[in-house]
């Protein structure tokens, strides 16, 4: 097969590998419609009009962060408060591009920052596990720009039925939210120092929240983080001793 064929194979291939990227990021697409109803009716119930609400989602397009940076405006929280809270919660978004530097890094510039604005957690759940062999950056962007419209249209009904609707947010919606981290928590728990890390979050949000402790979910994210590094390290030492043992006998 000549290159010309060969380019005439990759470029029909892409829109197929999309079409897949779609499909396999559909039923977490489907988990997170309730949590873009909540975020749409809840920055209206917080005074934003239908405009500035919709902006939350196409600009800042982080589901959690969205609803912390809403109750604030409701609070009314300074600019200062909630750019440093967001900062915070989306701060895990920076340990996802370095897992996937070795992946995106070879791309042109355009496609760095369009996947860097689509990458989420549920974009890192369905491509960060792919080794660089496997990951393909048309697969990745119709994962995630099909993840972003139906985000956006969840959207934009939340902020319609919060319109119309008063209380929206108290119908217990919110549980979507605890929902679609769980659904993309659990396949990835493969090994010792993950599962180890997954019940250091649980067991410490839980007991921070319940001493009434500022900042617990932050606390507990950290705190897991570190008990999976440190898992990592003594797995990781103990295969070397294993290793060490057997080339000895």
């Amino acid at each position: 097969m000549n290159s010309t064929a060969l380019s005439k194979h990759a470029v029909d291939s892409n829109p197929r590998l999309f079409w897949q990227g779609t499909v396999a990021m559909l039923p977490l697409s489907v988990a997170v419609l309730p949590w873009g109803l909540l975020a749409g009716s809840f920055a209206i119930e917080a005074g934003l009009n239908p405009l500035e609400s919709q902006a939350l989602s196409a600009i800042l397009f982080a589901g959690s962060a969205q609803l912390v940076a809403t109750g604030m405006i409701k609070a009314g929280a300074g600019l200062m408060t909630m750019m440093i809270t967001t900062f915070f919660i989306t701060s895990r978004h920076f340990l996802y591009s370095v897992s996937m530097r070795a992946k995106i890094s070879p791309l042109p510039t355009r496609w760095r920052i369009i996947l860097g604005f689509l990458l989420t957690d549920e974009l890192f759940a369905l491509c960060g596990q792919q080794s660089e062999k496997q990951f393909n950056h048309w697969y990745a962007l119709g994962a995630g720009l099909s993840f972003y419209l139906i985000w956006n249209l969840a959207t934009l009904v939340g902020i319609v039925a919060g319109s119309y609707i008063p209380s929206l947010s108290s119908i217990g919606l919110d549980f979507a939210v605890a929902a679609t981290f769980i659904a993309i928590v659990v396949p990835n728990v493969k090994s010792i120092p993950i599962l180890v890390s997954v019940i250091t979050a649980l067991v410490l949000s839980v007991a921070l929240t319940m001493l009434n402790v500022n900042g617990s979910l932050m606390y507990a994210s950290i705190g897991a983080m570190l008990t999976g590094y440190f898992g990592e390290l003594a797995l990781a030492k103990r295969t070397v001793r294993n290793k060490e043992s057997g080339d000895e006998a």
